[in-house]
């Protein structure tokens, strides 16, 4: 909780204590002539009053978040639902990783994504104490203002707060210069002025002359682009003026060019599932919902297997928040998560860039939404059809300039360059991860894009001949079970998989397999029906083998298991409640395999 009173009486005293010195110092100069009088208790009384105005227009304008746009319809404290930022150096993006590389590293996560658990990843405002100027890199709603506006609310503390300089916030929102005309300090003074400091022009100075603000300028990204080199050279110069204050900018990484040598470039790492938990308690943090442990029952069901894919989306901040509000509403997730990731998939392509009122680009006059997402759809199916999470940056504009061409509702004047740049600047749906190396920004937003595609081109004949037993299109087939519409809904869907099914049971390999596990259970002494023996040495022995193929180091040992007879899945066969519980692990399948195999 922040003391209201110890805040505004530090921040009275900072301001006092700054303009004495300054007069002081300087009692011939300009700046303290525009005092008219003694700097006495009238004086003390006046700062002491807009410092508490100063205070109370912060907090109510950047204290607090409500999202709208993510169902959140209740404003909630920052201070209360903040959760700790982790920052990792810009150069540590692996940015010139090969496609392979990322690819392996990205399968190897088990759908969590780019972690950087080998990074030396550092709290947020602990970076803010070190660097004197930082840029904060980051993608849509990962939390670039909610830090800015955390490190200034901490500067209000004083030295009661994690935030280690005596420095009087202002947080500046760069999407508000729409015109160069006004000055970084003019608007700093314009904010003194409207809290009813006196002196204004000259406060403010005499803060920047002795380096006691820290200046916020949150969302460069979102500065509109007929005014960004200006903005851009203002804020340099403004920098090399008043080089004793501390600086934090914001931008959408995939829209920095770079302009600033002298500040430090952090990214905002994804959270992992400690901070996931962290949002979670303290998005449910009231006393009923304590009462309940909600907190707790809403984070034991997103760990569950079947939500392997909304947890995926949790890693980014504002789609945690959606996930938190879908929970809040109905203490559980929706059984179609296709509505879910559709809720989740429309807040990155349009309704955060609207709720933020940031300027869009030109080109989403020519491009509306319907077709866009016939264009992402169509990248989606293609690239999951050929099995690839990451795509070369020629090959992306290839798709999209065939797409362009195709398409006979979009204008022929549109540009593939500029069309992936607008998707990647303004929605973060398609992410940069090296080097002209693309990929989308949540493998489940690849599966939803792939499902709608198949459902909308009346692909599922194709989908359920091709890809029934193939266990990396698991989730498409539950997505597009649940974006079938119409009276049938699924229904064709399972009609075909009836047909399917019934084509493969009659199969050689089937009547070979079921013969080895009759084989192999023979000798159980387990009092469990033979069917559910042969159920369970069947699924673990899959098991086994796709976790061996994930890993060819491990290829010898799946030979081994062969010669062995699969011994491992003979052993799990005499204990029933193992085997099936070892059935749904697959990860840790294959290292008690290998521990099993003699």
């Amino acid at each position: 909780m922040i003391e209201v009173g110890a805040v505004v009486a530090g921040l009275s005293a900072l301001v006092t204590q700054t303009v004495t010195e300054t007069t002081q110092a300087e009692s011939s100069s300009s700046l303290a002539k525009l005092f008219k009088k003694d700097i006495g208790a009238a004086f003390q009384q006046q700062v002491f009053k807009a410092s508490q105005q100063y205070f109370h227009n912060y907090q109510k304008r950047h204290g607090t978040l409500k999202v709208t746009c993510v169902r959140m319809d209740t404003p909630m404290e920052l201070e209360q639902l903040y959760t700790t930022v982790r920052l990792l150096n810009r150069s540590d993006l692996e940015y010139f990783e090969s496609i392979d590389g990322l690819s392996s590293q990205y399968r190897k996560s088990g759908r969590r994504g780019f972690q950087y658990q080998d990074k030396n990843k550092q709290d947020g405002i602990a970076v803010a104490n070190q660097e004197e100027y930082m840029m904060v890199l980051g993608g849509p709603g990962i939390g670039k203002s909610t830090l800015l506006r955390k490190v200034g609310l901490e500067a209000f503390k004083g030295q009661n707060g994690t935030f280690e300089h005596l420095c009087m916030p202002v947080f500046l929102p760069l999407q508000r210069f729409k015109s160069v005309d006004m000055t970084i300090e003019q608007r700093i003074v314009e904010e003194l002025r409207t809290c009813g400091f006196p002196e204004p022009e000259a406060v403010t100075a005499a803060m920047l002359r002795k380096g006691r603000l820290l200046v916020l300028l949150d969302g460069l990204d979102e500065v509109p682009k007929a005014q960004e080199d200006e903005v851009i050279e203002q804020i340099r110069d403004f920098v090399d003026r008043h080089g004793k204050n501390r600086f934090i900018a914001s931008c959408r990484i995939a829209a920095y060019k770079g302009g600033f040598p002298r500040f430090k470039d952090v990214t905002i790492a994804p959270f992992e599932d400690p901070q996931i938990q962290e949002f979670i308690g303290n998005w449910f943090s009231g006393e009923r919902d304590q009462s309940n442990a909600t907190a707790d029952q809403c984070w034991e069901l997103l760990k569950r297997p079947e939500y392997k894919a909304a947890k995926e989306l949790a890693q980014t901040p504002l789609l945690l928040t959606l996930l938190c509000a879908v929970y809040d509403k109905q203490l559980d997730f929706p059984k179609n998560r296709a509505s879910l990731y559709g809720s989740a998939l429309d807040v990155v392509l349009k309704e955060w860039a609207a709720e933020k009122r940031i300027h869009n680009q030109p080109i989403y006059r020519d491009l509306p939404l319907e077709l866009e997402l016939e264009l992402l759809s169509e990248m989606a199916f293609n690239s999951f059809v050929d099995d690839q999470l990451f795509f070369d940056k020629r090959d992306v504009t290839h798709g999209i300039k065939t797409f362009l061409i195709d398409n006979l509702n979009v204008p022929k004047h549109l540009d593939s360059e500029a069309v992936l740049e607008a998707i990647e600047v303004q929605q973060g749906i398609l992410v940069e991860r090296a080097r002209d190396v693309y990929s989308f920004s949540h493998l489940t937003f690849q599966e939803y894009l792939t499902a709608k595609y198949i459902v909308n081109n009346d692909q599922v004949t194709w989908l359920v001949n091709k890809h029934l037993t193939d266990e990396r299109w698991r989730e498409v087939f539950l997505l597009v079970a649940g974006l079938m519409r119409g009276r049938q809904g699924a229904d064709t869907l399972l009609e075909v998989i009836e047909r399917r099914s019934t084509v493969l049971l009659k199969g050689e390999s089937l009547k070979y397999l079921i013969a080895w596990a009759i084989t192999a259970t023979a000798q159980s002494a387990n009092t469990a029906k033979p069917a559910a023996k042969r159920a369970a040495v069947i699924v673990l022995t899959l098991s086994l083998a796709r976790s061996l193929s994930r890993d060819r180091a491990s290829a010898p040992a799946l030979a081994r298991a062969l010669a062995l007879h699969f011994a491992l899945a003979l052993a799990l066969a005499l204990d029933r409640d193992r085997a099936f519980a070892l059935a749904l692990d697959r990860d840790r399948a294959l290292d008690l395999a290998l521990s099993n195999i003699a």
